[in-house]
């Protein structure tokens, strides 16, 4: 075997090559480029009779220098960055060509257990990315909402009295047609129902009266330089969320139409309240490889569900673990909460774990811990979920304990 570390940038990836008695075979620094890639992938291939004889370490998992990697054939065992910072000398010394070292290293002692990243099938791999940019999406549309509450409260607070919600298209061309206080005293009952009209209201007529009459009631004023300059900038923050809100309904039909392509789509539809919205990225995240984990545990490790030990002396506790695979771990958490809404048993065993003094976050990873489980044998057997199969299996397993 030889061990490829690879310590990667934005304009060029450092890479030694080292042998399995720890001697360095080759170094060199190839740009980020299509030939510095190429030139890489001639350096490194013509090292060993076979790619599968190659095992390249580096510290990241998706990108362009990983798809070009796996297009290659080379072997590729992605780590946490932090994992090299724990082998660095005490005198801290820190370079690229340093760490490549390091990667080789850790290959050569630890490839064992190191896991080799297995690309995804090409439906996953894209409701993973959509999922994913769907998100980032979302806390785009969460920030400016948060902006625009800050701007309304500081020179038109009586906005905010009005709606309930402002990431919704109604109340956003509400704002576009009245950004001031005085505008929206100055419009009639029927001006205001139609915009509504115009926002898709579901109860235009019933809310505009509401408003209308709200609006005339007396509210604390701004001055004018102040609700000349604040309302430029809520018609530029509704601008954007009136783009976001559009863009992420446009994903959520992409989502769903690639979602439903899947031959799994119907075992992930099967669990209680995944919904629309959390059963594609469950499988996005999961993935459809069912070599891919050796057993349950091996995902809940993945997942962050699985508690770590910390032991020293006669100081023992468990705690959550950091090091996991977020995304997984937040539809996870997601998914659990959701499911004490709809299922007895998960509604009962959340309430058990915080009767027992665990806060909200502890008792919902620990459902979340027995969801992985109860997903790993269905998704392993190819069945959908089964509320009444599973509280009898349920049942049987305390019978055998006792």
């Amino acid at each position: 075997m030889w061990y490829i570390g690879l310590d990667w940038a934005d304009t060029h990836h450092d890479v030694e090559v080292m042998d399995q008695l720890g001697k360095r075979v080759g170094a060199r620094r190839f740009a980020h480029s299509h030939e510095g890639l190429n030139a890489m992938k001639e350096f490194v291939l013509a090292i060993a009779p076979s790619p599968e004889q190659l095992a390249c370490i580096v510290e990241t998992n998706h990108g362009l220098l990983i798809t070009f990697l796996l297009e290659a054939g080379i072997p590729v065992y992605p780590v946490n960055p932090k994992v090299a910072n724990q082998l660095r000398k005490a005198a801290g010394a820190k370079t690229d060509q340093i760490d490549a070292h390091l990667l080789a290293k850790m290959g050569r002692f630890d490839l064992d257990e190191l896991r080799r990243l297995e690309p995804d099938s090409p439906t996953v791999a894209e409701l993973k990315t959509l999922t994913r940019d769907q998100d980032a999406l979302v806390q785009m549309q969460t920030r400016l909402v948060n902006q625009l509450t800050a701007c309304l409260k500081e020179y038109y607070p009586a906005a905010l009295k009005l709606f309930g919600k402002l990431q919704q298209r109604s109340p956003l061309l509400f704002l576009q047609a009245y950004p001031t206080q005085e505008a929206v005293q100055a419009a009639s009952l029927e001006e205001i129902t139609t915009t509504l009209r115009r926002g898709k209201h579901t109860n235009p007529r019933q809310v505009a009266a509401k408003i209308f009459e709200e609006v005339h009631r007396p509210q604390l004023e701004a001055s004018e330089m102040m609700v000349r300059t604040k309302s430029r900038l809520m018609l530029s923050l509704v601008k954007q969320l009136l783009v976001v809100i559009e863009d992420i309904a446009h994903y959520d039909a992409e989502i769903r139409a690639l979602f439903l392509t899947h031959p799994d789509q119907q075992l992930w539809r099967s669990l209680p309240r995944a919904g629309k919205r959390l059963a594609p990225r469950l499988l996005a995240e999961w993935g459809d490889d069912r070599t891919r984990y050796a057993d349950a545990s091996s995902v809940q490790t993945l997942a962050g569900t699985a508690p770590v030990p910390f032991q020293s002396g006669n100081f023992a506790k468990a705690h959550k673990r950091f090091a996991c695979l977020k995304p997984l771990r937040n539809v996870l958490y997601q998914f659990a909460w959701q499911s004490t809404r709809q299922e007895g048993w998960a509604r009962a065993y959340y309430q058990r774990k915080r009767a027992e003094g665990k806060t909200h976050s502890m008792a919902v990873r620990a459902l979340a811990n027995v969801w992985v489980r109860i997903i790993f044998a269905v998704w392993q057997s190819g069945t959908c979920y089964q509320t009444t199969l599973f509280e009898l299996a349920q049942q049987q397993h305390a019978r055998r304990a006792a």
